[in-house]
């Protein structure tokens, strides 16, 4: 027997993995063709520029918090007169919350808070992944509000939480070519280090703040790791971080893993390969041990399921965000 075939009848995985691999590409070229002659025929819808603001700290949050509601207002007045009436509806919405920063611009951006977060003793920070927009927001907060309502209950006496959907980067689209790549990532990186130290300075250097990193945010929080100050950095639906292990984060914090039985994502090959000078893929697969990561219980959910209520998955990062990290199963 030819011991190529048999090579391969004995690794299917393997060749799974290689025949996705050779799809990835084959959408890498054709999404490089495609892309950017529709998104050059797709008018940008107008918004004002974003709120001139000095550094916020505690003092200042009030200000804040004013300041963005009415720019996320005025882009909505914008966006109803040019006939966006969906992405009016959701910047009205906005303009009811506290939001850290607004930026109606392009796809948007935004920067939610849930809670307390000057008084917050334990603080998560969501990092959403491809999709995310202005347009979605809706999607991103439910799970933020999820989180939210189960640290609520859960919390012990004495000990005020805050959850911040942190929309601060433009994400990657499910289907193109940013997806593949850690470029967006890498580009989104500064800008989570330094919305880490400003919470810091809000909250004070003793909060304790957790990173909760869904798909493709799980890869802008890997290439932030080395410079956060944070305490607990949680992987969920990841594709890979593009890093080999967790040593390679060149991180102090404590680094989870985790993905439902029901997730696509654990078909996507966890290779990174160099071609034409651009990086493809992200490497080791974060819940497989040789990563390194407290791999947790994430139940039998899918992609879009991590922070569903009631669910396995959103118990456990209710307890990582807690420190109760004993009571974390599957760890």
């Amino acid at each position: 027997m030819d011991t190529g075939e048999y090579g391969a009848r004995q690794n299917p995985a393997r060749r799974r993995g290689r025949r996705l691999l050779r799809a990835l590409l084959a959408a890498l070229i054709t999404t490089a063709v495609v892309l950017p002659l529709s998104a050059a025929a797709r008018p940008q819808i107008p918004a004002p520029a974003p709120a001139q603001l000095p550094p916020v700290t505690r003092a200042t949050l009030p200000r804040a918090y004013a300041a963005n509601r009415a720019n996320a207002l005025e882009a909505a007045r914008m966006a109803a007169a040019y006939g966006a009436t969906a992405r009016a509806r959701a910047e009205r919405a906005l303009a009811e919350r506290r939001l850290l920063a607004f930026d109606g611009r392009g796809a948007g951006r935004a920067i939610e808070v849930l809670g307390d977060l000057a008084r917050a003793d334990r603080i998560a920070v969501l990092v959403p992944g491809s999709d995310t927009s202005l347009g979605t927001y809706a999607r991103f907060r439910a799970t933020a509000t999820a989180l939210a309502a189960r640290l609520g209950r859960e919390a012990p006496p004495g000990t005020a939480t805050a959850v911040v959907a942190w929309l601060g980067y433009d994400t990657p689209g499910t289907v193109s070519t940013t997806v593949l790549t850690p470029d967006r990532a890498d580009q989104a990186a500064p800008a989570l280090r330094d919305f880490i130290r400003q919470l810091h300075v809000i909250a004070g250097p003793s909060a304790h703040v957790t990173l909760l990193c869904h798909s493709y945010g799980s890869v802008v929080c890997s290439r932030a790791a080395d410079r956060l100050a944070v305490d607990d950095i949680a992987l969920v639906g990841s594709p890979g971080t593009g890093a080999d292990d967790v040593a390679a984060l060149h991180t102090t914090a404590r680094v989870w893993a985790a993905r439902g039985g029901d997730d696509w994502v654990a078909e996507v090959p966890h290779v990174r390969a160099d071609l034409f000078g651009t990086t493809v893929g992200f490497g080791t697969d974060p819940v497989d041990p040789a990563f390194g990561a407290r791999v947790f219980a994430a139940g039998d959910g899918g992609h879009s399921d991590y922070f569903r209520p009631g669910s396995v998955s959103l118990a456990n990062l209710a307890r990582i965000v807690l420190g109760e990290q004993a009571e974390v199963s599957g760890a």
